[in-house]
């Protein structure tokens, strides 16, 4: 059985009020101890007067008394009820008895009891002795007239009994002060760190924040009375810090608007040059007259890369406008046959792959924009086609849950490296740049993929290890964003 610790208070409060209840009551123990002593050794002080005023008559009657006489009791006159008086000889105690109401009353004593008499010094100073017949008692000696030692004490039950009720007093009223106190504390520290805990809440606010893309609100500044305090500084700090992030924030904003702007105008403008070059080189491959083969061979590269720059072109221009939060169309669309119609062309193109399909048997019907929920589809088994050798195997599956679909495209081809895992939905991010412009990629497919699923309310995630890589698209079944109003990122997407 696993015995539970106690953990101290996590909050600054609670250890602040902690800590001022726990000093405070380390304050009153020592305080009651320092009490409790110097009582105790008055009141012992005041019996050794006691002692010493007495004189040991009653030990001396003891001395004089006839043993053989029972009629000759000890003189008890003068003295105080409960005075032990004994008479000591030749290591032996020949008589012991204490002060009664009946007058003086034999008292028997052990062993132990003799041991603790003889440890007694003949220096008429007062020494602390438990007798176990009558309890503890304070003791002098002095020698009598026969060679013998007298003994005389009082009780010190009268001392313990006064120091124990100061004790209890002590332990009430120093328990009604810390109760009180760690309530009073509680309180004035949680007024002090006021200004802490608006400083917490501005602090848990800027977490909340969207700060990776998009304008973003800054919270107002933390309000600060008195800045020669701790708490002051740390609100006067934070506001610096806020300022600081929040021109960060707009220059972050401002520059990305004018980089889209850029993609987009670029876009326009290149669309036309490049559909004309593309025309041109296309026209001249169509000449039916005899054309030198290094022409022809020029003439070729020329269309194909024009048509690759027609792609990339086509690309950025759907990525400014999903940036800029333009609408997408919006209607029912049965993502089963686009995914049918998908893995028929990929089929056709690269028949050397192992292509498997899992659907569900009722189609999965999802609201958003046909094109480009076709166009992901198109990307993420592209993507698989591309980036696998021939031979591979590539499994396509299709599900749908309570308010969700999932799309998935696992294959077993050599991965994505580890360090590329993080950057794989980035814009231009190629895991191999000599191989991806090869086989015609621009490094955007998988960033339009992210992208438009966002625009739809989705996510799309990625895992891989060497022989195995898995994207999964989850797209929202139910109702969503009204038609014109599906932008960039929605708040918030599905979760993975």
């Amino acid at each position: 059985m696993t015995r539970s610790r106690l953990r101290p208070p996590r909050s600054l409060r609670a250890r602040l009020t902690a800590g001022l209840v726990v000093l405070l009551g380390l304050a009153c123990a020592g305080v009651g101890t320092v009490t409790a002593l110097a009582l105790r050794g008055f009141l012992i002080g005041r019996v050794d007067q006691q002692l010493t005023a007495s004189g040991g008559r009653f030990a001396a009657s003891l001395e004089h008394e006839a043993a053989a006489d029972a009629d000759n009791l000890p003189d008890t006159r003068g003295q105080a009820p409960g005075t032990f008086g004994a008479r000591m000889l030749g290591g032996q105690v020949t008589q012991a008895a204490v002060v009664s109401d009946a007058g003086g009353r034999p008292v028997p004593l052990s062993a132990a009891d003799i041991r603790a008499l003889e440890s007694v010094g003949r220096d008429a100073v007062g020494h602390s002795v438990r007798l176990s017949a009558i309890g503890r008692y304070r003791v002098v000696a002095a020698p009598g007239d026969d060679g013998d030692i007298l003994l005389t004490g009082l009780p010190l039950h009268p001392v313990e009994e006064t120091v124990h009720r100061l004790e209890a007093v002590e332990a009430v009223v120093f328990f009604t002060a810390l109760v009180a106190t760690g309530c009073a504390a509680a309180w004035w520290v949680r007024y002090s760190l006021r200004p802490l805990g608006q400083v917490a809440r501005t602090a848990t606010e800027v977490t909340r924040l969207p700060l990776a893309t998009g304008e973003v609100a800054m919270p107002g500044p933390v309000p600060h009375a008195d800045t020669g305090t701790e708490v002051g500084r740390v609100a006067v700090a934070l506001n610096r810090m806020l300022g600081h992030v929040g021109d960060a924030l707009v220059l972050r904003h401002t520059s990305e608007e004018r980089l889209r702007a850029f993609a987009a105008d670029a876009g326009h403008e290149l669309r036309t040059p490049v559909a004309t070059i593309r025309a041109r080189a296309e026209l001249a491959l169509r000449h039916p007259g005899p054309m030198p083969e290094e022409v022809r061979h020029a003439l070729d590269r020329v269309a194909s890369e024009s048509h690759r720059m027609s792609a990339l072109v086509d690309d950025l221009l759907l990525l400014a406008r999903l940036d800029a939060g333009r609408p997408l169309d919006r209607q029912q669309v049965d993502l089963t046959r686009i995914v049918l119609d998908v893995l028929d062309d990929v089929h056709a193109l690269s028949p050397g792959h192992r292509w498997e399909l899992d659907l569900p048997e009722d189609p999965v019907i999802v609201p958003g924009d046909r094109h480009r929920l076709h166009q992901v589809v198109a990307n993420l088994l592209a993507n698989a086609r591309l980036h696998t050798p021939s031979g591979s195997r590539v499994v396509v599956a299709l599900s749908a849950h309570a308010r969700r679909a999932a799309f998935t495209v696992t294959d077993d081809g050599p991965g994505i490296p580890q360090d590329l895992l993080p950057d794989v939905f980035r814009r231009f991010s190629r895991a191999d740049t000599g191989r991806s412009r090869h086989t015609g990629s621009t490094g955007l497919g998988l960033a339009i993929v992210e992208a438009i699923a966002h625009a739809h309310g989705g996510v799309v995630t990625v895992e891989s290890s060497p022989g195995r890589t898995s994207f999964e698209l989850l797209l929202p079944t139910g109702p969503g964003p009204e038609a014109g109003g599906v932008g960039m990122r929605p708040d918030p997407p599905l979760s993975p």
